[in-house]
């Protein structure tokens, strides 16, 4: 776990998978960078969480989906996922780094 850095350095060229990085691992939280380029849920993958998340979308574009609902992300964009709410990625921009924080409430 880093105790300091910037969330743009050092993202891979080429990444074959998500790439995740806890930046803070506190009693309450987690922080976590996320990078991905042109990454997407597997098929029939639906994320169902015991934690609450808080995602911020920092740089590059991403669409989320819900049971519910479509939600397109850009710079600056964020939405508070309640836990065991089913989401997955559908899609992130696939010619450059998509870069995340997601804050895990405990």
């Amino acid at each position: 776990m880093p105790a300091e850095g910037n969330l743009f350095a050092d993202p891979p060229e080429h990444l074959p998978e998500e790439l995740f990085t806890t930046l803070l691992d506190a009693p309450g939280a987690r922080v976590e960078r996320i990078v991905s380029q042109g990454h997407a849920s597997p098929d029939g993958f639906w994320y169902d969480q015991e934690l609450a998340e808080w995602v911020v979308l920092l740089k590059g574009a991403a669409r989320l989906r819900f049971e519910d609902r479509v939600l397109d992300l850009r710079p600056g964009d964020f939405v508070h996922i309640p836990a065991r709410q089913k989401h997955r990625v559908d899609w992130t921009t696939p010619d450059e780094a998509t870069v995340w924080l997601a804050v895990h409430v405990r």
